[in-house]
């Protein structure tokens, strides 16, 4: 990873010039309202990519100087908390990375800033390095104004007191609701925009985007009853469920299924269930976050994850935030997978074992003692990371 970065921020030198994603600094910024304005631009950049403020190289000259002895210089955590006590529109502020690489036995900084569609940000109040001075006391430091869209355009910021050129701010308003991508890639921008759900399953079988409701969530036919061991996990232990489809218009984009728990009182998108890599004789149903499915379940729960309905979450579904940290729990769960005893789990979840047993026959693989030990062990994960 370092050797990549390295890699590319050598081959931005060597091409002796800026340009709409990469700035070259001598130095850290002394004006903090200088450094907010730069960021705010680069998160705004039309590049669609992560864009990079490097800091010990000459703008101008393209020398290597290091930032060794700079006494500016600020590391992430510095550069995060100043951002993080801006009044950013909708607290939606720009994400940072700051790295360190070795070029000619100097250390350059790379400020990355990174690609979103949370764009345009822009503030609701305007910002200035309180410490910034004349002799007799007052402030004179840059000032980002509130409600001014900043942008970068080739090698050039949006002046500080000025605004973007409307077609700039067009295009990062198109790129927020990614009006021009594909259907599908639109939709995983949509499906994050929970507050613009028009959603009331129980009522309704179906929901759509209030802003653009040729994106609609259908469920197709009748509930029809069915089991799997999550089900055993509710005050009723009846589940059933229904195709669910995801449309453009008038064509399907994406298919999945709508499971419904407790009495018709939960309804919940399709989980994946899977086993344990390396424990064919154990399984688990879990949500990945970045998956449509994952960004179903924030819809269904209005934010909230919960999958509970009349009691308390015993984890009959685990989450995850993608495929990597679900990785990291099966590792976990190998590891560890003999400090709880299988008859500490029975006696804990007798009641839903039994229910279980009275549904499937205790003939199945993925079984209520499945779910029940990955639940405790999944607890136990949560707490280490």
């Amino acid at each position: 990873m370092e050797k990549d970065l390295t890699s590319v921020i050598e081959e931005l030198i060597q091409s002796q010039r800026e340009d709409d994603w990469w700035d070259f600094k001598r130095e850290h910024h002394h004006d903090k309202g200088d450094l907010v304005h730069d960021i705010t631009c680069m998160a705004n950049s039309r590049a669609d990519r992560d864009a990079y403020i490097i800091f010990g190289i000459g703008d101008q000259t393209f020398e290597i100087l290091g930032v060794e002895n700079d006494a500016n210089r600020r590391d992430q955590q510095r550069v995060v908390n100043i951002l993080r006590n801006i009044h950013y529109a909708g607290s939606v502020r720009p994400r940072i990375e700051m790295r360190t690489i070795t070029i000619e036995n100097h250390e350059i900084d790379v400020l990355i800033v990174k690609n979103t569609s949370d764009v345009p940000y822009y503030l609701e109040k305007s910002y200035q390095d309180g410490n910034i001075t004349s002799s007799d006391g007052k402030k004179i430091g840059k000032t980002v104004l509130p409600y001014r869209i900043y942008t970068r355009v080739v090698d050039n910021n949006t002046a500080i007191d000025g605004n973007a050129d409307m077609n700039d701010v067009e295009y990062l308003w198109r790129k927020r609701f990614g009006i021009d991508r594909p259907p599908k890639e639109r939709l995983m921008i949509l499906l994050d925009d929970i507050d613009n759900w028009e959603m009331d399953w129980g009522n309704k079988n179906y929901s759509y985007h209030t802003d653009f409701p040729e994106y609609q969530i259908k469920q197709f036919g009748k509930m029809k009853p069915d089991w799997l061991a999550p089900a055993a996990f509710y005050t009723d232990p009846e589940m059933h469920l229904a195709p669910l489809n995801i449309m453009f218009h008038n064509t399907i984009i994406y298919e999945t299924e709508l499971w419904c728990f407790d009495g018709f009182r939960k309804y919940l998108p399709k989980a994946k269930t899977c086993a344990v890599a390396g424990r064919d004789d154990f399984w688990y149903s879990c949500y990945l976050l970045d998956s449509i499915e994952g960004k179903l379940l924030r819809l269904f729960t209005h934010g909230s994850l919960d999958i509970s309905s009349r009691e308390n979450n015993f984890n009959q579904l685990l989450i995850f935030k993608d495929a990597q940290e679900k990785d990291d729990f099966d590792k976990y769960l190998k590891i560890h997978f003999d400090d709880f005893s299988d008859n500490d789990i029975k006696a804990q979840y007798k009641v839903q074992i039994e229910k279980d047993n009275k549904r499937n026959g205790g003939g199945l693989l993925f079984s209520a003692f499945c779910v029940a030990k990955c639940a405790e062990l999944y607890k136990e994960w949560k707490k280490s990371i």
